[in-house]
């Protein structure tokens, strides 16, 4: 039982946010390029798979995050208690959870056409190399949002066995959507993160936040605006649009307290419903 809770607390399995910021691109991918009119089973079980992907695959990162992080979390206070950092579980137990996970998540991926499934296992030293990045450049959040929004792409070519202009412009957008929230997340740690020498957008942007988490979030409202008229919606799509420009330039810009360590996690956290707001967004251009 200690084992299974160390598994979970390894995984952040009971930290749904992640591995949802990792589903919902897939989602928004998948829900732009179905027809509709066709049998929805095939809709829905992609979603199932797409949601076990992102759940497998986000916890394998969280474990090679965790092994090659060991040192850095082990000075970090919101990251010392961490499995691996405290000694709990060894590398060695860790990389065979990775295993196996990775292993399950391809059981998930060969559901899928072929195209999808090169697409996919091509992306994998990206997925695991991110990591490594905090090291090297103050642009980590970068490689983080090519990584988490790469299943866009997945979901597309899953219906399409092709891509197209549409999802290179609405995965581009949704990288910057990542490089705006995980700069927010970056604010909890900017003070041990700066003593260890970690490096991140938050580190980077520190004297005025707040002018580029605009600059990135309204790229991604604007990767919208384009994908919009690219699809031929009608103008209900676009009124929409104003309940997620409201979510992230007033609730998530404007509201936002860098000093408190609290707000910038709720904050973060609530790019869940943003995912939510775009998916619900996407149905109405394509529904309506």
């Amino acid at each position: 039982m200690n084992q299974l809770k160390l598994f979970i607390e390894l995984t952040r399995l009971k930290k749904p946010i992640g591995f949802m910021l990792l589903f919902w691109p897939c989602i928004w991918g998948l829900t732009i390029v179905y027809d509709f009119n066709s049998d929805s089973f095939k809709y829905f079980f992609y979603i199932t798979l797409f949601l076990g992907g992102s759940i497998l695959m986000r916890s394998a990162g969280c474990i090679v995050n965790d092994i090659v992080d060991k040192n850095f979390d082990k000075k970090v206070e919101r990251t010392k208690d961490r499995p691996i950092a405290s000694g709990k579980v060894s590398i060695k137990l860790g990389l065979f959870y990775t295993l196996v996970l990775c292993s399950l998540a391809f059981l998930i991926l060969v559901n899928f056409n072929s195209f999808t499934i090169l697409m996919a296992l091509a992306s994998m030293p990206l997925a695991f190399t991110y990591p490594l990045m905090k090291r090297i450049t103050y642009w980590p959040q970068l490689f983080l949002g090519i990584t988490f929004n790469y299943g866009l792409i997945l979901a597309w070519i899953s219906i399409t066995n092709q891509i197209s202009i549409i999802p290179i412009i609405f995965y581009l957008g949704a990288i910057f959507w990542t490089l705006g929230y995980d700069t927010i997340y970056g604010f909890q740690d900017i003070k041990d993160d700066e003593i260890i020498g970690v490096k991140s957008t938050s580190i980077k942007f520190k004297k005025n936040p707040k002018k580029f988490l605009f600059i990135f979030f309204s790229t991604f409202l604007i990767s919208l605006i384009f994908i919009g008229f690219l699809e031929n919606f009608k103008i209900f799509y676009f009124m929409f649009l104003i309940f997620p420009i409201l979510q992230l330039l007033n609730f998530q810009i404007k509201k936002l307290n860098f000093e408190d360590k609290n707000d910038c996690l709720n904050k973060f956290k609530s790019n869940n419903f943003l995912g939510l707001l775009i998916f619900i967004n996407i149905l109405v251009g394509k529904l309506i």
